[in-house]
Parts: C-alpha cells; structure tokens; sequence
C-alpha cells in the first residue's frame, strides 16, 4: 500500500497565523533590524516565526508547533504540514508533540465556545480533524505507539461532540489508519518468515553446497521478464517505508535532544528503510552466487565456461531492462554484483561475455562526478514520468542508497539549530522536497504481471557471501597468483576448522 501524497514545496511559503509572532526580513537583512507583526498572544522575539521574502526560514519550537495548530478562521498549508511533522521528531517525540497539539486545540475549542459561535466552533472542529486527517494519511506509523492512539481518540471525540457532522468523517479516518497498520503488520510478519527461511537454506547450503539444483536461467531466461518482476520486489519494498525514517535514521546522532533514559523505547523504528537496503545487498551478492555455482540442472558437474558466461549476459541484459522501466536500483545492485570480485576474477568466464552493453550500463551508472551521468537518466525518467499516460510510463526507483546519501549530506551541512535556539527550517524545507519526491514515486502501482515463480526464487534463493563466495570463485577458476594462493589457503583452512 502506497503513502500518498500530493504537495508541492517548489515553493516553500506559508501564511502567518494570528496568534503568532511574525519577524519579516527583507533580503540580506540580519536579525538586528526587524519588523514584527504581533497578534493577540505575544510572543517577544525569540519565540517568533521568521519569514524572509516571504518564506518561513526559521522559528522556535514553540512557534512552529503554534503555527501547526488550525482556528476556526486558519489553517496551515499542507507543505508546511508534511515538512514540520517530518522534521519536528529531531526535537520532540511523536506523542509529545500530537499532545501539544492537542493541548493547544481544546484552548481554541474553549475560546470560540466562550464566543458562544457555532459557525466558528464548526469549522474548528472540521480544521482539527482534517489536520489529523493528513496526519494520519502520510505518518500512519507514528500511531503504532499507544500513546499517539490515546490522543488521536480524545480529540476526534471531541471535534464529533462539537460538529457532528465530522462523525463519519473521524471514522473513516480511524479505519483507514487500521487498516495501514494491518498491512504494514503482515508485511513485516512476510519479511521475518522470509529471512528465516533464508537462514536455515543458508546453512544447508554451507554444508553441502550441491543442494542448489536449478540456476537463475531455469527458472526464467527472459530478461525483460525478471526485469519486471525485480521491479515488483523493489516497488512493494518501497511502498512500505514511512517518510519519517529517512529522518528518524538522523535522531540517534542528535541524542543530546532527547531524554536518553527513554531513547531506545520512544525511537522511531526505521525497519522497512534497512530491509530495502538489504534487499539491494541481497540482489548484488545474488547475482555474484549464480555465476559462481551455475550448475546443469541434472547434474552436480560444475559447467563449462560458455554457460556461466551466458549467465553473466543474461544479468547485463536484465540490467539493461531495468533501465529501460526506470529501476536504477535494480540496475545499480546487480552491476555491484557484476563487479564483485569473486566475479570479476573469473577472466576466462569473462572472455567470453560481449561486454559491450555492460560497458554502456556502467558509464551510466559511473561514480565520477558525483554520479552525474546517473542524474541525468535520473531527470530524463522523471521528466519522462511527469508526462506519462499509464504505469508503465511513471515508474522511478532511484539508486536508494545514493538517495539516502544525498537526505544524509544535506542533514550534515549544517546544524538543525540557530545560535539563538531556533529551529532552522529552511534547511528542513529542502528535506522534506526530496522525500516529498520520493513519496510521489511511490503512489505508482506496479503495472506488471506477477510471476509468482520468479518472485519466489528472487527472495527466497540461498546467495553466499564474502568468504563463502571466493571460496566457489576458486572452484571456478583456480587462484592464479600469489595472493589469490594465500586467500584460497586461508579460506580452505577456515573452513576445515569449523
């Protein structure tokens, strides 16, 4: 199931509420010459929101989690919305902030039944529900945690009690969250079972490593096929991270935020976020197993050359098919496993690949430059995607770890924080546009046939990896220098002493 999402922060602009402090700066303009606009709850400077040229650059904590809370005459925009809510976990926890939020809703609850408006008391409560609305639609697993569901029911209970009409509304809303967290329960359950199964396969292999009795090529020679269904895994993979760990992944350096004593148990798990960056190290280290142990599938005989070159084009011709659908992290993991050396050693095996297409695969995706050749297929498949009329067209998997990379280096180029204790949101701004992106990416539904089969030996498969891996590279093609000698020893030694 997809988080959906559909914002624009092109344009990082938010209007100011009258219950907060406003310091406008003009360009260039520093902190010392400054006009305020001060509504009925003053706030002195250094509580205030700071806009310049019209854009909310920074304000205190306190600020901002004002600035998030509707009236009935205002409410916040939906960028500012999806870029607090997902910044604002490095400086408060979930359930801290939803009952302040909550906190400062019953005051304006209280102060527009004081005014005796219904009118007014009526878009309230359809503002409140609808903040949580969003909240819950795009941040569904921050309610996982007990104390968020306590709250998320108090105040729903109330804007029913206040507009009746918001009734259906808050019910439709609590079975939708339900029903994610269902879904997000059985994925996880799917994962544990698969790489338990993974576990015990892997150490029946290590014992007898003949037990694998059907290579890649057997259960499907097409490449555009396998390219496909590659892209299932990684779009249903991708589909169940939460926005929230690309920054929940930063709180553990930034501690001194938080109450260590109860770290561990309020943090944000970024679970989903690791298995996809484990899936694209399992997909490299599955490419380098099949090359490795290719067998005929009747017989135990370790095969010519010819065939475990066939495997290697089959694996560049399905690298190919993933760039062609705009999988890059497909492509990325399985040129990695290309590339590995109990792989690359194999230079008889390789003299007889035609590696041209390889050659061209690896020039895109070519580290130089910060990846720049990357970048550009990047923008082209985006560009063409922006303009697409089916699926098919708008597919965009990004090499993740590269894109995890670039939230990292942004979130170290400066401090969260100003001298003077604000929060430093135009940093966060930038944050939440490029996972913003990555939520857009993950709306798209899979347009493609399920090969069950397929999909089955992609993630249920035994792979090898590190030692075991140069170990079956030797058995391939012997150790032909001094010290592919002295590993092949080690290993051999290792592995009797176990």
């Amino acid at each position: 199931m997809a988080i959906r999402l559909s914002v624009d922060l092109s344009m990082p602009q938010t209007s100011a509420r009258d219950l907060t402090t406003v310091i406008r700066l003009s360009a260039g303009e520093s902190n010392g010459g400054v006009s305020t606009e001060t509504g009925e709850n003053e706030l002195d400077a250094s509580e205030a929101l700071i806009y310049q040229d019209g854009n909310l650059v920074s304000g205190s904590l306190e600020a901002l989690t004002q600035h998030l809370v509707p009236t009935p005459d205002y409410y916040p925009e939906r960028t500012y919305i999806f870029a607090f809510l997902l910044s604002s976990r490095l400086f408060i926890k979930p359930h801290e902030l939803l009952e302040e939020v909550c906190k400062q809703c019953r005051l304006q609850m209280k102060l527009t039944e004081d005014r005796q408006d219904k009118a007014a008391e009526g878009r309230l409560g359809s503002h409140i529900v609808q903040l949580i609305s969003e909240w819950t639609e795009v941040f569904a697993y921050d309610f996982r945690d007990e104390r968020m569901l306590k709250h998320l029911k108090d105040i729903t209970q109330r804007c029913s009690i206040i507009n009746e009409n918001q009734r259906k509304t808050v019910g439709q809303i609590m079975q939708t969250l339900v029903r994610k967290l269902s879904v997000l329960d059985k994925y996880e359950h799917v994962l544990t079972k698969i790489n338990a199964s993974l576990t015990d396969r892997l150490r029946v292999l290590k014992t007898n490593p003949h037990a694998i009795q059907k290579d890649i090529l057997n259960v499907c020679n097409d490449p555009v096929v396998m390219a496909q269904q590659l892209t299932h895994i990684e779009m249903e993979r991708i589909s169940h991270i939460g926005p929230e760990e690309f920054v929940q992944s930063f709180v553990s350096k930034d501690v001194a935020e938080w109450d260590e004593r109860t770290l561990f148990q309020d943090m944000k798990k970024t679970s989903n976020l690791e298995a996809y960056v484990e899936w694209f190290n399992r997909l490299s280290y599955m490419v380098a197993t099949e090359i490795c142990m290719v067998r005929h599938a009747a017989s135990r005989r370790p095969v010519k050359k010819k065939h475990r070159a066939r495997v290697i084009e089959f694996f560049i011709d399905v690298a190919r098919e993933c760039f062609n659908i705009g999988n890059f992290n497909s492509l990325m993991a399985i040129i990695a496993g290309l590339n590995m050396s109990p792989v690359a050693r194999l230079k008889k095996t390789w003299s007889k690949v035609d590696t041209c297409k390889f050659d061209v695969l690896e020039h895109q995706m070519d580290p130089t430059s910060n990846f720049s050749n990357y970048r550009a297929s990047l923008m082209a498949a985006l560009h063409r995607a922006a303009g697409a009329h089916s699926n098919r067209e708008r597919i965009v998997i990004p090499f993740f770890s590269l894109m995890v990379k670039d939230i990292y280096f942004l979130n170290e180029t400066c401090s969260n924080k100003l001298q003077n204790g604000h929060v430093r949101f135009e940093k966060f701004w930038q944050l939440a546009r490029q996972v913003t992106s990555f939520c857009t990416w993950q709306q798209v539904e899979c347009p493609f046939e399920r090969h069950r089969k397929v999909l089955n030996y992609l993630l249920t498969a035994p792979v090898f990896y590190e030692d075991s891996l140069h170990l079956v590279s030797f058995d391939c093609e012997g150790p032909e220098n001094h010290l592919e000698k002295e590993r092949f020893k080690t290993l051999k030694s290792q592995l009797l002493d176990q």
